[in-house]
């Protein structure tokens, strides 16, 4: 079998999220929308998950927002930012969400809020994930979709032919609806659902948006992408380009953030749930 392409330098990766821990509470109102929105499904679910794994749990959100609610009686949390995680409160393993050191069947729930974007082999990684669910377990994500930041992209893009005639990847490649359920169908999912929203966020500025991705630990880290620091003619042109495409009556600029959320079910023993 071929292996997956590497998207992504997991060494730039965790190194923006350790740069971000210190301050990532004033950053982190995506990761909590995002939880909250699981939280709230998963409220609607009437029976009881008493072992949950939390992967990608930065610094404890989803454990923060469920107050033991949900049918939860142990969660265990698992970060591969061990400055991030060291916030959380609870039981607590570092660990990437793409290599799972758990035996099969472990899990009644697995549930991810904003982490999964950053992994190389998702389709491996969601085939690990059914691995250690229990029968009838749970499989509850979102992740950031392919709309997620495209005026930012575009902006960077327009910039590069203008200043070098071509373009480098800057922006994370992410998936889109019809990937997500080909995905839980691949990993042997049943009862696969994929969903999506777009939020939009107001900011007075573009430098401000890229400051909070900053703070959120959500720089780009692509493989193949340029290691060095960003001209600022290439910046500032970026900047320009967004102010004149998609600037406001007010003069500001919105940010679009695609939540992509992935659910399904392990199959029972028996056959897949009715």
């Amino acid at each position: 079998m071929s292996q997956p392409p590497i998207l992504f330098d997991y060494n730039r990766v965790s190194a923006h999220r350790a740069r971000a821990a210190g301050n990532f509470s004033q950053y982190d109102f995506l990761f909590r929308e995002m939880a909250e929105s699981l939280c709230e499904r998963l409220a609607y679910i009437k029976r009881k998950f008493p072992v949950a794994l939390d992967l990608g749990a930065k610094i404890g959100i989803i454990a923060e927002i469920l107050q033991g609610r949900g049918g939860i009686e142990t969660l265990v949390q698992m970060e591969r930012s061990e400055p991030l995680l060291a916030k959380a409160k609870g039981i607590k393993l570092i660990g990437s969400e793409e290599l799972l050191p758990f035996a099969e069947n472990s899990f009644d729930l697995v549930i991810s809020a904003g982490a999964l974007h950053w992994v190389n082999d998702l389709a491996g990684s969601l085939i690990q994930i059914q691995r250690i669910l229990k029968p009838d377990g749970l499989f509850l994500a979102v992740l950031f979709g392919g709309q997620t930041l495209h005026e930012l992209r575009t902006s960077f893009e327009k910039a590069e032919i203008q200043n070098k005639g071509g373009v480098s990847p800057r922006i994370s490649p992410f998936i889109d609806v019809q990937a997500g359920g080909q995905l839980l169908q691949r990993a042997k999912f049943s009862l696969p659902v994929v969903d999506s929203e777009i939020l939009n966020v107001e900011y007075s500025h573009p430098l401000k948006l890229m400051r909070e991705l900053r703070g959120m630990g959500e720089t780009g880290a692509l493989h193949d992408s340029a290691k060095n620091f960003t001209p600022c003619s290439l910046l500032m042109g970026a900047v320009d380009n967004y102010l004149q495409d998609f600037a406001n009556e007010d003069g500001g600029i919105n940010a679009s953030f695609e939540l992509i959320t992935l659910t399904g079910w392990k199959p029972q023993n028996h056959g897949d749930k009715q």
